[in-house]
């Protein structure tokens, strides 16, 4: 079984304990809503734990696998395009995850892409609120 097959396992059973053993430790996920990236291991699967109980009726829909730069390197790494779709904050969510592996085979790149504008602020919302709850983002100042 492949990384990307053990990863779409863990997310289809929202199983966080087995995702830990797919990253590396200086994981990156890139996300739709902020340009920054999430950096290290504990960060990403933070992001993970709220992200699994904020989608609804994820799935995913198919996969394209190949080879592509990752954004910190001009070498080629072995790729992964995982398609999906889901709801959040009631707006239908079509979207890819781009998974570059690291030599030993863990994903050391994570790339989330999702569209329409509308569900990516939904979901931007939802994630953010999520954090907050999670004590892993500062609340939003009002104003």
């Amino acid at each position: 079984m492949t990384t990307a097959d053990r990863f779409r396992t863990a997310v289809d059973n929202r199983d966080l304990a087995a995702l830990d053993d797919l990253f590396t430790d200086d994981v990156r996920l890139y996300s739709p809503v902020k340009f920054p990236p999430f950096e290290g291991k504990r960060a990403v699967l933070g992001l993970f734990g709220v992200l699994l109980r904020t989608f609804e009726d994820f799935h995913y829909i198919g996969h394209f696998t190949g080879t592509s730069q990752t954004s910190g390197d001009a070498a080629s790494a072995p790729s992964e395009v995982l398609l999906f779709r889901a709801r959040a904050g009631g707006k239908e969510i079509h979207g890819i995850d781009l998974l570059h592996f690291a030599d030993d085979g863990r994903i050391k790149e994570f790339t989330v892409m999702v569209r329409p504008r509308s569900a990516v602020h939904a979901l931007g919302e939802a994630v953010l609120a999520g954090l907050v709850a999670d004590g892993l983002a500062p609340a939003p100042a009002d104003g």
